[in-house]
């Protein structure tokens, strides 16, 4: 498949110092997926499909202010990267806006807005002495 059959919905580099984007790290997002690209010579590509996104968060550092980046933290339903951030993108609240666009739009093609939420367990150990207080 040629480079020019994708539609990027956005794209962008990760920002270096003073925001410019000096970086062998690549984020693509398309109608269905958000792609994480890197390298120069040796090339890796991590998927996450936007149907399993559980919870995002903006991340705004000082410095990355100061030049108008800041960092998406993406909570993912996935083996392979249960959390992926993106880091140092420009424009990070536009960028959010239109991934949370793109969640929505799939949850429904997937029917997954109930799922979504729906978890087995608390994540706490339990011990069957009887006291519910035990930790």
């Amino acid at each position: 498949m040629a480079k020019s059959e994708f539609s990027y919905l956005w794209r962008d580099r990760k920002r270096t110092i003073f925001g410019l984007p000096w970086s062998f790290t690549t984020y693509f997002l398309t109608d269905t997926k958000f792609v994480t690209r890197k390298g120069l010579l040796n090339l890796s590509e991590d998927e996450l499909d936007l149907y399993k996104v559980t919870d995002k968060k903006l991340v705004l550092p000082f410095w990355q202010r100061i030049v108008g980046c800041g960092t998406i933290v993406i909570y993912v339903r996935d083996t392979d990267t249960p959390t992926k951030e993106v880091r140092c993108v420009k424009e990070p609240r536009k960028v959010l806006a239109l991934l949370d666009k793109q969640i929505d739009v799939q949850r429904d093609r997937w029917n997954t807005r109930g799922r979504d939420m729906y978890m087995i367990g608390d994540g706490h150990d339990h011990c069957d002495c009887g006291d519910h207080d035990c930790q």
